[in-house]
């Protein structure tokens, strides 16, 4: 059953500590999707920006999963007529499943022209958000251009509020989508302008993984404050109400919008280290390291000061994005007393720019598969340190075991591309023996709970490399992918 119900009806729930699922996909007039059927809003933001984007009142359907539920997680029964109420009818865009037929510049025709089952019909969700990120993408790389370009000619100098501005755009598609940021984040089969692609690639992960640990960490929090004191334990208003929902934020969304800023800006310093040493093909010299390690804690702070910014946030991640995470690690710098000082927000950082610069090709080594990565990224941090178990959860989840651009084996012997973590869905494109397919197969939700256990992701075989494989993907695949420079 689908009724409307205001915007500010269903902010006042999220306020009050409930959440809100539409079960609708709800777009802006431009057709830019703001938020997804089935995400769980709990925060204010998401309905913020439908707001800002005149939109008064959105559908609610209960029969595609759509619910209103309370701090406690009853449901909660409005009546839409009076939900509504007082709200102009022309305030009300109308809210529509994305067409079927929508084609994104460069998918070729993996996807279907009409959505005929579940599978297709996340292909078609898959197209638009991939879309919307390209547009994205496209203008966070002029930006960046544009300040490296700027720190060039001037010899440091760069405009700021640009950055600010095109920045609080990438994290706002960043929180209201459900993991964009693997539709945003250049492939791994180039690596053209890697400086560009690096400073965005680090943004939207960090970004992503930053808000999701934000929801859990507080919630457990919360919960934990909400445990104590029912049992009465060092509640200072013992008797009174609780106002509110979340008594407790990690983050708020303007803090958000600082740290996905410093995300954007880590490696600036980089603009000061010499070419032929950033670019070398062999191994650095001990001298050569040294200077590539001054772009975080010397050129990078020198950049800062120099354009008069302020912001501790983003000093903190410029400064410290390959400090320690853990007693004894090595090869971190610079040398702090206390690893622990380490701001949450910078640890997240250090990890989103792990990922990204190995899962990057360069031109001196190739990109590794990004289901080895995040395996081997778990592997080395867990257990270190309990904060930081939080931070590496938060991480893999928003990742995924298997993130898109994944080459993975089936247990049929096939290899298959990722195109969603979720599930995951995969797209087949070799034989059980390795050949070429010569056809456009459907694609597959390799998972054994789901699908015949011949299709499920076989985790005894994995690629290293991705240029292992570049040669027998098929060209429709091929065209859907950046091509290798």
């Amino acid at each position: 059953m689908e009724s409307n119900v205001s915007i500010d009806v269903l902010m006042e729930i999220v306020k009050a500590g409930g959440n809100v699922t539409t079960g609708v996909d709800v777009y802006n007039a431009g057709g830019v999707l703001l938020l997804a059927r089935d995400i769980s809003v709990d925060t204010l933001k998401p309905l913020e920006i439908i707001k800002r984007n005149g939109i008064g009142s959105v559908p609610v359907d209960t029969d595609q999963n759509g619910a209103l539920l309370d701090s406690d997680g009853n449901d909660i029964n409005l009546d839409a007529a009076d939900a509504a109420d007082g709200m102009p009818e022309d305030r009300a865009l109308p809210v529509t499943a994305m067409p079927v037929n929508v084609r994104a510049v460069g998918m070729g025709s993996i996807f279907p022209d009409i959505a005929t089952n579940e599978i297709e019909v996340r292909l078609v969700e898959i197209e638009e958000k991939r879309r919307q990120a390209m547009q994205k993408h496209a203008a966070a790389k002029r930006c960046i251009k544009n300040v490296l370009r700027d720190i060039q000619r001037t010899g440091g100098q760069f405009d700021y509020t640009e950055v600010e501005k095109t920045v609080s755009d990438l994290a706002e598609f960043l929180i209201v989508g459900e993991n964009p940021f693997s539709y945003l984040t250049q492939e791994i089969f180039s690596y053209d302008e890697y400086l560009y692609n690096h400073s965005i690639n680090v943004c939207a992960i960090g970004t992503a993984v930053l808000h999701r640990f934000n929801q859990q960490f507080s919630k457990i929090v919360n919960d934990h404050i909400k445990g104590g004191m029912a049992a009465d334990i060092c509640n200072p208003f013992a008797g009174e109400a609780m106002q509110g929902g979340h008594g407790f934020n990690c983050y708020y969304p303007h803090e958000i919008d600082d740290i996905s800023l410093g995300f954007f800006l880590h490696d600036i310093g980089k603009t000061l280290v010499a070419d032929h040493i950033i670019n070398k093909k062999g191994p650095l010299t001990g001298i050569e390291f040294t200077e590539v390690r001054k772009h975080s804690y010397e050129y990078g702070m020198t950049l800062i000061e120099d354009n008069q910014i302020r912001n501790a946030t983003v000093k903190n991640i410029v400064c410290f994005h390959h400090a320690p995470l853990h007693v004894g690690e090595e090869n971190a710098y610079p040398k702090v007393g206390d690893y622990t000082t380490i701001p949450i927000y910078t640890r997240i950082c250090k990890l989103a720019d792990i990922y990204d610069a190995m899962t990057s090709r360069r031109c001196y080594k190739e990109a590794i598969n990004p289901v080895n990565v995040v395996t081997r990224i778990f592997r080395t941090y867990a257990k270190k340190d309990r904060l930081l178990q939080y931070i590496l959860h938060a991480f893999v989840k928003s990742i995924g075991i298997y993130p898109p651009g994944s080459i993975v084996f089936l247990q049929n012997g096939q290899m298959a591309y990722v195109l969603e973590s979720d599930g995951p869905l995969v797209l087949p494109f070799t034989d059980e023996k390795g050949r070429t397919l010569k056809y456009k197969p459907d694609p597959v939700i390799a998972d054994f709970a789901y699908n015949n256990h011949l299709y499920a992701v076989d985790n005894r075989k994995s690629v290293t490399s991705p240029k292992e494989v570049y040669n027998v993907l098929p060209g429709y695949l091929r065209d859907f992918l950046v091509m290798p420079t």
